[in-house]
């Protein structure tokens, strides 16, 4: 692998004239393992730091650090959160457009990767207007409208794709995955536990409140 101690020691030794060496030198390898040792760990740290300077690739206080220098006190990491869970808060505070319907829709699709469904009742076009035919009951079902909840949006929206399990894994590994008598099984106590999303229900109504307009109410339900 780039930059591990053999990795080091096999570029110290190519750069050594082969004629001075034989092709095993004891003495002269256990040298060199040594000092690769020594350049893998410093190439180890340069590759931690790189990944410090972006936000998509930075973890542990450093993310803490970026969000606070462009946030200060207003967003700070809840307790228990994961780096990739506050990396999701940080870009929908970051450059985000907010109160509009259209930035509600696109932030709910980079955090949950799946567009929302959004009813105003008080929007004509989200239920059924004679003269329109391009609101959503011209000529199917839609929902009633009502003018009692001004300033007021229903939002539906869904939770990311779980990863970490496959169709049929249960039936090729049941001891590690499914198995009733194995209390080390994945589904002893929790059939979701094998799995894991990239967001949380927390997440989701962190990105609402972020992004509606001020004033406003948004009833929220999450599939």
């Amino acid at each position: 692998m780039t930059g591990d101690q053999q990795d080091m020691f096999q570029r110290l030794r190519a750069l050594l004239p082969t004629a001075w060496f034989p092709g095993v030198a004891q003495f002269l390898d256990a040298l060199l393992a040594g000092i690769a040792y020594a350049l893998s760990f410093v190439y180890s740290l340069w590759a931690y730091a790189k990944q410090q300077t972006r936000i998509a690739t930075a973890t542990d206080g450093w993310l803490d650090m970026i969000a606070w220098d462009f946030f200060g006190a207003a967003l700070l990491r809840e307790p228990g959160q994961s780096d990739d869970s506050f990396r999701f808060r940080i870009v929908i505070n970051l450059l985000r457009g907010k109160g509009t319907r259209p930035a509600m829709v696109q932030v709910l699709k980079d955090v949950t990767g799946q567009a929302p469904i959004i009813f105003e009742p008080n929007r004509p076009k989200d239920m059924g207007a004679l003269n329109s035919p391009t609101s959503a009951g011209y000529c199917g079902v839609a929902r009633l409208g009502s003018m009692a909840v001004p300033y007021t949006a229903m939002i539906t929206a869904f939770r990311p794709v779980a990863t970490g399990g496959t169709a049929g894994a249960a039936y090729c590994a049941a001891p590690s995955q499914s198995a009733l008598n194995t209390p080390l099984a994945s589904s002893y106590t929790n059939s979701l536990s094998y799995t894991r999303s990239s967001a949380s229900d927390a997440d989701i109504y962190a990105a609402v409140d972020a992004v509606k307009p001020v004033g406003t109410v948004m009833w929220v339900g999450i599939r």
